[in-house]
């Protein structure tokens, strides 16, 4: 029998300090729990994990997995929740490890891996948990320069466009901490930061959270957490990803409300140029910039400029890498001018 660690239990390092399942009453259970459960035989003959390094595993029938309860709500993904769980059944809701009860799935979407609860994880007599594991940050203000990303939904190309300002950020000389503030667990996202050279990486699993669909309250408390954790880093800017889009049930409408007076841009990755219409009458106020998949070719660029006036860029066109550093220069001036000078012109609406 093998033992798999999801990539949502990294701070834990069960690899070097093991723990041992300890059934509790359902009573007891509580979102950010770390269990341990087995894989049963069903649809899927094995299931690809996220381990604590970023790297891929292999979940089998008969393994252990070591994941944390929580809850999911993907537009084009998987839906659950641990709570929708009966008795000791439960599935991963993603590849990070997050378990809970599949309540709904998209259409070819990979189905989750059938799991039984064995115990929760408990280590020198405590059950661990999300937060239990980390060590309170210190108390500092986080005052560098937010770039906020958004997005009209899931895979809108958010992320492209955080390794893209990233590398823009870097050139620029610039001490850069790449964070993603609502979402579900998952490390790729803020390794692609990492690896486009961001000198700090960081997301809510930082705060104690599976994911970010939980009560205002406990996410404001997290946030609160993974705002000292980020000015801890001191950067010099911070690139602000928010997963899918601020009126799903991520909590993402709060972050931006909470994080706006350190905002010195937006970026709104659009799924469709229609879709960033959508996105700006919902939320009720505009991005500085225009990205992700609407922007892929000059004929859906030209239609978004049809639609609003405001600047569109495709962040993986690499002639538009100096049209992204003018467009940092520009929305920095003010708060990092010594920093920032130099460069062309910014992209016009």
């Amino acid at each position: 029998m093998t033992t798999v660690i999801g990539s949502i239990a990294r701070a834990a390092d069960f690899e070097r300090r093991p723990a041992q399942p300890e059934a509790r009453e359902r009573a007891l259970w509580r979102t950010g729990d770390f269990v341990i459960c087995e894989m049963v035989a069903g649809e899927v003959g094995e299931f690809q994990i996220e381990l604590p390094s970023g790297e891929q595993g292999v979940l089998r029938p008969g393994d252990r997995l070591i994941g944390a309860l929580g809850a999911r709500a993907a537009t084009l993904q998987v839906v659950g929740d641990w709570r929708a769980a009966e008795g000791e059944d439960l599935e991963t809701l993603n590849v990070a490890g997050v378990l809970g009860k599949c309540t709904s799935i998209a259409v070819g979407a990979p189905r989750p891996a059938r799991l039984r609860y064995v115990g929760h994880a408990v280590r020198d007599g405590s059950v661990c948990t999300m937060r239990s594991v980390l060590e309170e940050p210190p108390e500092r203000e986080l005052t560098a320069p937010v770039i906020l990303i958004i997005g009209t939904s899931m895979e809108a190309g958010k992320t492209v466009a955080a390794v893209a300002l990233t590398r823009a950020l870097k050139s620029m000389g610039l001490r850069v901490a790449g964070v993603k503030v609502t979402g579900v667990g998952r490390f790729r996202d803020i390794r692609a930061m990492g690896a486009a050279g961001a000198d700090f990486i960081a997301d809510f699993v930082d705060a104690g959270l599976p994911s970010t669909v939980v009560p205002r309250d406990e996410y404001e408390a997290a946030l609160r957490r993974l705002g000292r954790v980020i000015a801890a880093a001191e950067p010099d800017v911070v690139i602000a990803e928010a997963g899918a889009s601020p009126l799903e049930p991520y909590n993402g409408e709060f972050a931006v409300r909470y994080l706006a007076d350190r905002v010195c841009a937006t970026v709104l990755c659009a799924s469709d140029p229609y879709a960033v219409v959508g996105v700006i009458q919902a939320f009720g106020s505009a991005p500085d910039l225009i990205s992700g998949r609407a922007t892929s070719t000059k004929a859906a660029i030209d239609l978004i400029g049809k639609l609003v006036d405001i600047p569109a860029l495709n962040m993986l066109d690499p002639e538009s890498a100096p049209k992204i550093e003018a467009f940092l220069r520009e929305r920095l001036r003010g708060v990092l001018p010594t920093a920032v000078s130099g460069g062309e012109a910014a992209p016009e609406g």
